[in-house]
């Protein structure tokens, strides 16, 4: 074998190594640029749908991309920065009658596992709102990942699920057509 096909060679098994032995990638959530949002919508009344969303919250993922099994993610909300562009109605929102921020100023999401592929993927784990703790599923895909321009790199994804109210001990009558929430989540974050 010549010098030249043993470089070639030693190169290719170096790059081959690397590859199969990258490690996860931890990030933090870019929720300070306003590249992150936590969405949800209810009917109203059966005729539209009323959106709002909640403006303070962080978190942290472990993305591995050659086995989604290693990944994970943790959210924490800031329940009482919900916003509905009404001030009333969210004044009511904080109250006991649904996320009774006095009590519960914050709502977690701690996912126990990842399964699936980049552009379909499973995140289970437990949701806490309200004081209670539920298993949900969350349907998720990857947006992309690459070098952003301040020298930093970073991923996004996006996902949606659906709680029922009266899960979480919000049983406030709001009509049959508005006894679920569906949340939809758009996380990007900066690797550490």
């Amino acid at each position: 074998m010549t010098k030249l096909k043993q470089l070639f060679l030693s190169v290719a098994l170096l790059s081959v190594s690397a590859v199969a032995f990258s490690a996860p990638a931890n990030y933090v959530v870019d929720t300070k640029g306003m590249h992150a949002s936590i969405n949800f919508k209810i009917q109203h009344l059966g005729y539209s749908w009323l959106t709002g969303r909640f403006d303070n919250f962080s978190g942290n993922y472990v993305y591995d991309d050659k086995d989604l099994a290693n990944s994970k993610i943790n959210i924490k909300i800031d329940t009482s920065s919900v916003s509905t562009n009404h001030a009333e109605r969210d004044k009511h929102l904080r109250s006991a009658d649904f996320l009774n921020v006095s009590k519960f100023p914050e709502s977690t999401f701690e996912s126990t596992s990842i399964e699936g592929t980049d552009s379909d993927m499973q995140v289970k784990g437990n949701f806490t709102l309200n004081g209670v703790t539920k298993p949900i599923v969350i349907q998720a895909h990857k947006i992309g990942e690459g070098k952003d321009p301040w020298g930093g790199y970073r991923s996004g994804f996006t996902g949606t699920t659906k709680i029922k109210l009266a899960d979480y001990n919000i049983t406030y009558n709001l009509g049959p057509a508005s006894t679920y929430v569906e949340l939809d989540l758009n996380i990007e974050g900066v690797k550490k």
